[in-house]
């Protein structure tokens, strides 16, 4: 058996290490002048340079720290796939994470040596692989999306129908854009979806006008945040450097802000964030438990449930896939495997008693 180190040492995120150039304190503190940076701070360098998304960086980040102290705060450039390999297999044999909490780590830690430390890293030999259930899409009828949608109210309401009606996902909801809705064309465009891909997708009519007097009460709450010197977002890509302004337009303002502003940690702006993913994932909680619904659905039941009726519907698969987003159409077959299972369409013997 593989031996491995103990992975249930927890970790303190106040401590700071200072040990070949590893600093894990908390935030990204700038280094001195001609001082190398830490390499955390090069790691969340490497990340931004390439536009990963924040969530991206704050899991990468995680599971290096959590490589660094596994192996006793070894300086990474010491280690290999040997170290790599006890690593994975701790998390799987030890912590019994997923498979995709596993592959995760494991994107991480190569991230980690081939774009920070340039060092290549070879096959990772003898991983104990975590296993991956195979698990049923949760998938909603109409009447219980229907139901749900009645308790809802406001903007609750809103993000739940673009799920449904859009197939959106949760974060591409929330960080929807003013210029990013079209009303004329009844679409909505998707800008950085999942694999940093653009796409199209449809607006519901159903929707329209509520959204319509929404992004009007949006775009009162703005102007009273520009008389009072803030009315500032974060934009995407290092716009902020190449247009000064462009962050106050009300183009790029959120269709669903947060009720208040943040300091941002560079400049020292205030500026308004979109909402926080928490606050929709509990009122559609709330909002099953309420409709008396006894399936686990979630925010992303609602984007299953939109390509599982579609199908019912009678719209093609690659269709449904354009509209998804998903790369590879074997990603959007799985809603077929919904439409046919449980024997659907099968007449059961016992009915010919």
């Amino acid at each position: 058996m593989m031996e491995t180190v103990n992975a249930h040492k927890p970790i303190h995120h106040s401590l700071a290490v200072i040990d070949g150039g590893i600093n894990l304190k908390n935030g990204t503190p700038r280094p001195p002048t001609g001082q190398k940076p830490k390499l955390l701070d090069q790691v969340r360098q490497a990340i931004r340079t390439r536009h990963y998304s924040p969530k991206t960086e704050d899991s990468y980040v995680h599971w290096i720290k959590r490589f660094i102290f596994f192996h006793d705060k070894r300086h990474p450039s010491e280690m290999g796939e040997k170290d790599i390999a006890q690593f994975l297999s701790s998390l799987a044999s030890e912590l019994h994470v997923g498979a995709s909490t596993q592959n995760q780590a494991l994107n991480a830690i190569l991230f980690l040596y081939r774009e920070v430390l340039r060092k290549e890293i070879g096959y990772v030999n003898g991983v104990v692989r975590a296993k991956r259930p195979h698990r049923l899409l949760v998938v909603l009828t109409r009447q219980e999306v229907k139901s749900i949608l009645g308790i809802l109210d406001r903007s609750d309401w809103l993000m739940v129908m673009l799920l449904y009606g859009a197939g959106l996902r949760l974060m591409e909801c929330l960080q929807l854009r003013i210029k990013d809705i079209d009303f004329t064309s009844n679409q909505i465009i998707v800008r950085g979806g999942k694999g940093d891909k653009d796409r199209y997708t449809m607006l519901p009519t159903a929707v329209k006008e509520r959204l319509a007097k929404h992004v009007e009460i949006v775009k009162e709450q703005h102007r009273r945040d520009l008389e009072r010197g803030l009315g500032r977002v974060a934009l995407p890509n290092a716009l902020d450097r190449k247009y000064p302004n462009a962050g106050k337009e009300w183009g790029w303002q959120w269709v669903f802000p947060s009720m208040s502003h943040y300091t941002d940690r560079e400049t020292g702006e205030q500026r308004r964030h979109h909402l926080h993913e928490s606050v929709l994932q509990k009122a559609v909680k709330q909002a099953v438990y309420k409709a008396g619904i006894s399936k686990p659905a979630t925010p992303h039941t609602f984007r299953h449930s939109f390509a599982t009726h579609l199908l019912e519907d009678g719209y093609d698969i690659r269709t449904v896939q354009e509209l998804l987003g998903h790369r590879d159409v074997s990603t959007t077959m799985i809603y077929t495997h919904v439409l046919n299972g449980g024997g659907r369409g099968v007449n059961s013997p016992a009915d010919r008693l």
